[in-house]
């Protein structure tokens, strides 16, 4: 059995790539498998830098999280704004901290001038 069929995608983020009305993902499984390994890989790494910005800035967790979406959006990104979205959210997760603000707040990048 090959490693492709042993990953777990969350249907948190197989969801990104269903388009509205559709029930087929825009993507290959294969494809999807890479984006989610990339963006798990992401949401991992940060996990420390993310505590780090907190404690030694002093700021809130959902700054945080709004850095570290605004920098994953950073040209040249290598994530959609969408993957942004789920890499923090995911971060939050494994942080422990909310993300309700999160959810309910569009993109940074809509929100930047």
């Amino acid at each position: 059995m090959s490693d492709d069929n042993q990953l777990y995608l969350p249907e948190s983020f197989t969801a990104l790539y269903v388009p509205p009305g559709k029930v087929k993902p825009s993507i290959s499984l294969r494809e999807m498998a890479q984006r989610y390994e990339l963006c798990e890989d992401l949401a991992n790494l940060l996990t420390e830098k993310a505590a780090n910005m907190q404690f030694t800035l002093g700021i809130t967790e959902e700054l945080v999280l709004t850095q570290c979406e605004l920098g994953l959006l950073t040209e040249p990104s290598v994530v959609s704004p969408v993957e942004a979205r789920w890499v923090v959210c995911r971060l939050a997760e494994l942080l422990n901290w909310p993300m309700d603000q999160l959810l309910q707040a569009p993109p940074p990048a809509a929100a930047v001038a």
